[in-house]
Parts: structure tokens; sequence; C-alpha cells
């Protein structure tokens, strides 16, 4: 019997929807993926994302190629993934750099929630407040009098503008009502460096990061940022206790898509990392460096980052926090 052209062409596009289904599902991924991570090596989103990407490669029988893209305060490889072929096969690692983002750097070439999709949350560490070896200042509060004192006169270094790191020195500054310069660099390793260097006096760093140079007497640890004291650093007091009352902070890790990846990928990879973060010897591991594993699926995952972006659009606005 002859089909005719209309009959034929609807039942390829049948024939080729059928195909694609578990090429999108089930036989994902079939070639490797790229895992962007928009900051520069050594820092927590370049040391978590390789662990999630290593962990994925193993369950999942494909590459997870991690590529570092910093720059522009994590700009730059956002957007590159933004940009991607939305089909699982460009991944992006982010933190809450991008929810500051989108209050601190309005005009980005993109909108972290209109042009990327949630995937799943990775963890979260508190942050300690470190400062070079030879500070003269013991206390939080030593150092707190010491800057109302001079003006402008201390410096703090941050990852680059927006990122944890920097933020939680705005909020330092905004809720101790000091003047401190932020001298931004483009990647934690740096910034780090030069305060075991002694070249600046102090910097937020995450817990997992910088509690070895803490224990080896590089720096001087001044405060932690959670709720309460680090099972790491127990002796070492809450930004709380030790003088700003009510500050808390946190750096915080996750993976998103880009926008129009299939569904059922996205639930895939979501369901992936969950396994990761949720294995007993994983949050295990991690709480023992400081880092809590975290574990969402993507509606909740969504509703935390859209959380996120409003919660750090009002410290950005009461803080006058800038991207210099």
């Amino acid at each position: 019997m002859m089909l005719s052209p209309t009959l034929r062409l609807a039942l390829a596009a049948f024939a080729a929807a059928a195909f694609s289904l578990p090429a999108t599902a089930q036989d994902y991924p079939n070639k490797p993926v790229r895992v962007i991570v928009p900051f520069a090596p050594g820092g927590s989103a370049d040391v978590f994302g390789r662990f999630i990407a290593q962990k994925l490669q193993e369950s999942l029988g494909q590459n997870f190629v991690i590529d570092n893209r910093p720059g522009g305060g994590a700009v730059i490889g956002t957007d590159a993934v933004a940009k991607a072929a939305p089909d699982g096969y460009t991944l992006l690692v982010m933190s809450n750099t991008h929810t500051v983002n989108e209050s601190l750097i309005p005009n980005k070439p993109y909108a972290l929630m209109r042009d990327l999709v949630p995937v799943a949350p990775i963890n979260a560490s508190d942050l300690v407040l470190v400062g070079k070896a030879a500070l003269p200042e013991k206390t939080l509060g030593e150092l707190i009098k010491t800057a109302k004192a001079k003006p402008g006169g201390m410096s703090y270094a941050s990852s680059g503008p927006g990122t944890p790191y920097h933020m939680a020195g705005e909020l330092f500054k905004y809720m101790a009502g000091i003047d401190v310069l932020h001298v931004p660099y483009k990647g934690s390793a740096g910034a780090r460096t030069d305060v075991l260097g002694g070249q600046l006096e102090m910097m937020f760093d995450a817990i997992p990061t910088m509690s070895e140079h803490i224990r080896s007497g590089k720096v001087k640890a001044l405060a932690t940022t959670g709720k309460t004291r680090s099972a790491v650093l127990p002796d070492v007091p809450t930004m709380a206790e030790a003088g700003v009352p009510g500050y808390e902070a946190t750096i915080w890790l996750g993976v998103m898509a880009p926008k129009g990846t299939p569904a059922a990928v996205v639930s895939k990879l979501n369901a992936e990392i969950a396994k990761i973060t949720g294995n007993a010897d994983v949050r295990r591991q991690w709480a023992g460096q400081g880092t809590a594993a975290m574990t969402m699926n993507v509606d909740e995952f969504t509703r935390y980052l859209n959380d996120d972006i409003a919660k750090w659009a009002n410290i950005v606005k009461v803080s006058g926090a800038k991207a210099e």
C-alpha cells in the first residue's frame, strides 16, 4: 500500500520522537559532559565540583569534564552555560555568588532564573574570618576597635565581587559599623596566598579550605560565621559571640543547566547528585571538614534559589555593596 507524503512525514516524525525519548532520559549521558566551574581552581566550588563530577562519572559511565572559566565575578563562565545547547551536556557548578549577582550585577548578559534551570544543591559551609599571623589584634572585638579608629586603614581580601567571601565582608562592615577596604582577586587562591603571606590583614574563607592553615599557625582565626560554633574549630567563637550579634553567612554550592534542558535529564541528574550527597560516608567525610551535605528535589532547590536571591537583594541594598 502506498503511503501519502503527509502520512510518511508524520510516521517519520513519530519514529524520531520515539527514538529520542530514551536518548534524553534512559540513555543519558551517551557522550562526555562538560561541567563549567566559573571560578579559579583551588576554591570550594572547584574542589567539590570535581568531587561531584568524579562520582557522576562513576555512576553514569561517561566522563564529566571540569572546565574552569573564572572572571567577571562568575559571569563569564555562567554566561557560557546560559548560551550552551540545552541538552544536558553542559552543566554549571554555582554558588551563592550567583544569587548575589542578581542584584549586585543587574546588567549581566543573562538572568539566573530565566536562562538557567536548577538541578540540585551540593553542600554548604560556614566561613571563618582569619587575620594574617602578625595581626596585632587578638580578637574580633579588638579588630573592630582598630578599624573604627582608622576608617579605611585596614583591608580584606576576597575571591572577587559578589562571591560569598566578598559579601561576608560587606555584611561584616555594615553590621559592625566599620570602613574596611575590599581587595578583590580573580580567585580565592590568590586572596588566600596574600593573607597567608601577610600582604593583607584578613579575609573570610571556607572552613574546609582554611582550617589546616589555622591549626598550623599561618593565620589567626577570629570568628566563624554560622549560628553555632564549628565542630572543626570549636575553640573559635561565632561572629555573634565575638561582637556582631545576629551575623550569619555561609557558602553553598549547587548545579544548574541551560534553560530548556529536558526535564527527564534534569530529574536524572538531581537523583544521581542526591545519591552522592545523601551517602552516609560522604556526609560523614564532609562533616569532618565543616561542610553540610544538601539534598533537595528540583522544586525545593528552585524555591531555595529564589529565596536566596531575595535575601541578598536586601543585603546588597542596605550594605551599599558594589561590584568593583
